[in-house]
């Protein structure tokens, strides 16, 4: 039914999401569920993809939550939710804007329940991570890049 609404000849299919990694720590259980401070969140975000052949592209957007307070660490979550997708039919510039843009932006609720989730099932009140704007980091690097091939 999609591709229905899509131009002649051009496919963007999600053929698969799958959780490709997924790491949790609590280093210093159980003695930290006694803290009665909320630790400070740190949220460090990326996207990757990769071309499989077959106008087929995994896409992969990661991440790794660190809670700590002082020195002393809560948890630690890595995560990698990733999907194959089907693109053709495109100009190289369109997929590439489908992979920086528009397939982060279908696996990304994915990602935000499972660090939900794992942060609960690790003891913690669960972690809502806020809404990315994947169009606007696409923008910031382009402009990066574009200032510096200019110096």
């Amino acid at each position: 039914m999609a591709e229905e609404q899509q131009a002649p000849g051009m496919t963007f299919n999600i053929e698969k999401i799958y959780l490709k990694d997924l790491s949790v720590e609590v280093p210093n259980a159980p003695s930290i569920f006694l803290e009665r401070e909320s630790p400070e969140i740190g949220v460090e975000l990326g996207t990757e993809h990769t071309p499989l052949g077959n106008d087929m592209y995994e896409s992969a957007v990661k991440v790794t939550v660190t809670a700590k307070k002082g020195d002393k660490t809560f948890f630690l979550v890595e995560c990698a939710q990733a999907g194959i997708f089907r693109i053709s039919g495109l100009p190289e510039e369109q997929v590439s804007l489908a992979l920086a843009i528009g397939c982060p932006n279908i696996i990304f609720p994915y990602l935000r329940e499972t660090i939900s989730d794992v942060v609960l099932r690790a003891g913690f009140p669960p972690l809502l991570l806020a809404p990315v704007n994947f169009e606007g980091e696409y923008l910031m690097r382009q402009q990066q890049q574009a200032a510096g091939s200019a110096h």
